[in-house]
């Protein structure tokens, strides 16, 4: 509640992070009252409804368990989050430029990161446009 005593509303994209945050913190799908329980202050049906929109998006995977579903995430946050830069890049007028500005934006690690995956070629070459994945992260998905 705010001072005045009305009710603060997340926005949907607010709420539909949360629910992939509690599907990502577990190796198990997980059904709309686990993560309801999970996340605490929002009705099933509103679980329910956002758990619906995340599928019709390809963002969630739903596991049959006899009458009632399990839900759980269809892609590693990173490979989301690479996505999501993408079609942003992909729909700026000076994808270059966006580039630009974003290096000082990031941190010291994260600099460092960024230019060993750019200098590192899978086949032993330095950097001629493939990548490779860093330790631990999924590998993206190979085109057909």
């Amino acid at each position: 509640m705010t001072g005045d005593g009305k009710v603060m509303r997340r926005c949907a994209g607010a709420l539909e992070n949360e629910v992939l945050t509690a599907l990502w913190a577990t190796d198990r799908p997980l059904t709309p009252a686990e993560i309801q329980a999970g996340i605490g202050g929002l009705a099933y049906n509103t679980v329910h409804t956002i758990l619906k929109r995340l599928y019709d998006k390809g963002l969630v995977l739903r596991d049959a368990d006899g009458r009632r579903g399990a839900y759980r995430p269809a892609k590693h946050p990173a490979q989301l989050t690479a996505e999501l830069l993408r079609r942003t890049l992909d729909q700026c007028p000076d994808p270059i430029g966006a580039l630009a500005r974003l290096i000082p934006l990031l941190r010291p690690e994260e600099t460092r990161a960024l230019r060993g995956f750019l200098t590192t070629d899978p086949d032993g070459g330095t950097g001629h446009g493939r990548t490779a994945v860093p330790d631990g992260a999924p590998e993206p998905d190979a085109a057909p």
